[in-house]
């Protein structure tokens, strides 16, 4: 049992009690201020103010927009499944926060004259809890999209788990090479051993495809297929309203929260401070309070992060985004584990030195970049059925085209009797039509 998991055994029930109702509000008031975030620097990038009336710079927007769907009609359409309609967005919540609980905000503190760590509970398995709960989560999604009675919600709950599946598998394989430097699944025991230095920087391609996976899990953009409005309407939640439908969205910022808090307490040290504030006094600003003003501002950056790719990017093609899950993600992160692995080895039965595996890896990345810049394209074959284009683009018309020639019109013709019409041969058409 880790330090921490010790402090934590040893937590009154008033205590625990307070925990849980910190984290939960800690994980609202983050959802309501990245919500306002979002809207105000999308609104910058795109040259327009975003909310600026409720409140001072609009910070209290989401609060009013909360309340605004708290007291709208909430629909039921008729086909719905009653239950199953009405805990989908539950289901899709709760999770969410419950994978909150295993993150390490801070080191031991005092509490009320009681010693404690800065987490509400330290399990052995701590990763795989944030992986259970998010496959949990999907249930939700798909559970809203079957339950509505309706094809567009079903089309999106059926996106949204394929979606999940893929880059799930993604996500669990950068946690390998994590896990095998901590030594450790418990989330506390893999901030401790990021004392010296940040994986970030030892495991870079674990970062990128984290990264990449937190994105694609969370359902944001460019990755947001579930709930693509052009094409769904509005995805798996189209035929929600009131508080179901702030349920749903309440979900996805805490999801939000939830992966940014995960990727700083994996690849940027949790609450350690950031060099070179981390030595300042021998240390000092990595304890008591400081270390959760670090861990705060770390997860920040990455929610800027999930703001700022939706104001650049656009939406991928379904086909390229499961491309990139399968044939990218997945075999190159089996590569790097193998590496990982190898690398390992090597430096335990110091066979081979910090400087002889740098030359090495320095020397294979540049033999990789040359044989990408070098191997030429290969080109496309010519269809026999192509049409040719002219010099600027425009395709070029086939020289046997004829244009059919334009039909006979059916003007009609007045016959001898009063009220009646003859057709275009002179027949007789019926009254009425002139």
């Amino acid at each position: 049992m880790t330090t921490t998991a010790e402090l934590i055994a040893d937590d009154p029930l008033w205590l625990i009690v307070l925990k849980v109702v910190v984290i939960f509000v800690f994980l609202v008031v983050m959802t309501l201020l990245t919500i306002w975030a979002e809207r105000r620097v999308i609104g910058r990038m795109q040259h327009r103010p975003g909310p600026n009336r409720a409140g001072p710079f609009g910070i209290l927007q989401s609060l009013a927009d909360g309340l605004k769907l708290a007291f709208k009609e909430d629909i039921r359409p008729v086909l719905a499944d009653k239950w199953v309609f009405f805990l989908a967005p539950v289901i899709s919540a709760t999770p969410a926060m419950v994978s909150f609980s295993v993150m390490p905000i801070g080191p031991e503190v005092t509490i009320f004259g009681e010693r404690t760590a800065l987490q509400l509970v330290d399990l052995p398995v701590g990763l795989l809890v944030v992986l259970a709960c998010a496959s949990i989560g999907v249930y939700g999604i798909v559970l809203a999209g079957w339950a509505s009675g309706s094809p567009y919600p079903l089309l999106g709950s059926l996106r949204s788990a394929a979606q999940v599946i893929s880059y799930e598998i993604a996500m669990g394989l950068s946690f390998v090479a994590v896990i095998m430097y901590s030594g450790t699944l418990s989330t506390s025991g893999i901030v401790e051993a990021q004392a010296d230095g940040w994986f970030f920087l030892l495991l870079p391609f674990s970062f990128a495809v984290y990264v990449v996976a937190m994105v694609g899990e969370t359902n944001r953009a460019p990755f947001d297929l579930p709930e693509a409005e052009s094409e769904l309407v509005g995805g798996f939640h189209t035929e929600y309203s009131s508080l179901k439908f702030a349920l749903f969205f309440l979900a996805e910022y805490i999801n939000m929260v939830t992966v940014s808090a995960l990727a700083t307490t994996l690849f940027l040290g949790g609450w350690h401070a950031p060099w070179p504030l981390s030595l300042i006094g021998d240390g000092v600003l990595n304890t008591g309070w400081w270390p959760a003003l670090w861990f705060v501002g770390k997860t920040v950056a990455f929610l800027f992060f999930f703001i700022w790719l939706r104001g650049t990017l656009p939406r991928l093609r379904y086909d390229q985004f499961m491309n990139l899950g399968w044939k990218f993600l997945v075999p190159l992160s089996l590569v790097w584990i193998i590496a990982v692995t190898v690398i390992r080895a090597l430096r335990n039965e110091e066979t081979v030195t910090s400087q002889q595996f740098l030359i090495g890896g320095g020397i294979v990345i540049v033999v990789l970049l040359a044989a990408t810049f070098l191997i030429p394209d290969r080109k496309p074959g010519k269809d026999a059925d192509e049409v040719p284009l002219a010099g600027s683009g425009y395709p070029i018309p086939p020289l046997d085209l004829e244009v059919p020639k334009t039909p006979p019109r059916r003007t009609p013709v007045r016959s001898g009797a009063a009220g009646e019409v003859a057709g275009p041969e002179g027949e007789e058409a019926p009254h009425g039509n002139v």
